[in-house]
């Protein structure tokens, strides 16, 4: 896994420093505060995922230089905007190994910052003067932000089944992995089965980015993890492996899978138990095969495009985004 991640690294570097400087430069803020607040979130550690496959999915249609970083950080800024959000909503201690930014500041601060990178985004996408990329930017926030709502509004529900979880990650993660992807053809000018073709990658790589993302979650390292252990669980949020186990489990050991998820403050031993039964029931098992299908759906659909080196790129993360630890 190490191995894939360091190749990857070293053969996208001169990108992620670009886009590293592109996210400091086309910040803007107008005060120290959203400065101080949005470089938490920003500059903490991220993995640039997003931004990255932006990119990315411009060099594999043949466009490259300043501009496509720039256009990149959208991504990264709607990501981060989310994830302020979530933190407050989740009352989240922990991100990317360091105390949430409401915490550091105040929860009013942290929603405001999380507003101003989302309007940021939007400038940014109205700059193309492109009406189909500003579309599609505006349908990704609407999406995230209904996606939360959705989870929120099924909290703690232990009738939460595969459907509704899908739908759930469908608008939380893998339609902003899916505009990142098809806007970046449509600034390169791709032809429409290419675009087409790149949404498709983004969509089945966010869907099995969150399911391994979920799986992470049953962890016993926080130090990998960066943020508690079974985080997810005290947040009342059921996943798949949790939500294929139940579905599966006898009456007697449902009871007990019942009893630990329903207790926000269930001991390290309860949910060393809890971790046991979703092997025994096979929610890990079932989750790890399914984002596996969506990684072979996502690898087929770059079938379209000649060989090149941001195609073998988007290969090697579609194989990454399996094995990660965190």
């Amino acid at each position: 896994m190490q191995d894939l991640k360091d190749k990857i690294i070293d053969m996208v570097k001169d990108d992620l420093a670009a886009i590293e400087i592109a996210l400091k430069q086309n910040l803007s803020p107008q005060l120290d505060l959203v400065a101080k607040i949005a470089g938490h979130i920003l500059f903490s550690g991220g993995k640039r995922l997003r931004p990255l496959i932006a990119v990315l999915s411009a060099q594999i249609c043949g466009r490259d230089g300043d501009y496509v970083k720039t256009f990149s950080t959208i991504f990264e800024y709607l990501h981060a905007a989310t994830l302020l959000h979530d933190d407050l909503v989740d009352e989240a201690t922990m991100r990317r190994g360091k105390p949430a930014a409401h915490l550091v500041w105040d929860n009013p601060s942290a929603v405001l910052v999380g507003d101003f990178l989302l309007a940021r985004a939007l400038s940014i996408a109205a700059a193309t003067q492109q009406p189909a990329v500003i579309e599609i930017i505006a349908q990704i926030t609407e999406n995230m932000s209904q996606g939360e709502i959705h989870q929120l509004s099924r909290k703690g529900k232990l009738d939460l089944f595969e459907a509704e979880y899908m739908e759930i990650i469908r608008r939380k993660t893998a339609v902003l992995f899916q505009g990142a992807c098809r806007t970046s053809a449509l600034i390169a000018e791709a032809p429409k089965e290419k675009e087409a073709a790149l949404g498709e990658y983004g969509f089945n790589i966010g869907l099995a980015f969150q399911m391994i993302d979920d799986l992470l979650d049953y962890t016993l390292d926080t130090h990998v993890l960066g943020k508690a252990v079974g985080a997810d669980l005290k947040e009342g949020k059921l996943t798949l492996p949790v939500i294929y186990a139940l579905q599966a489990a006898d009456a007697k050991d449902r009871l007990v899978m019942e009893k630990i998820i329903t207790d926000k403050d269930f001991a390290v031993n309860d949910f060393k138990s809890l971790i046991e039964l979703l092997h025994k029931y096979g929610g890990i098992t079932y989750t790890q095969k399914l984002a596996k299908d969506y990684i072979k759906k996502a690898k087929n659909t770059l079938a379209v495009f000649e060989n090149s080196k941001p195609k073998k790129i988007l290969m090697m993360i579609a194989d990454y985004s399996l094995v990660r630890q965190a």
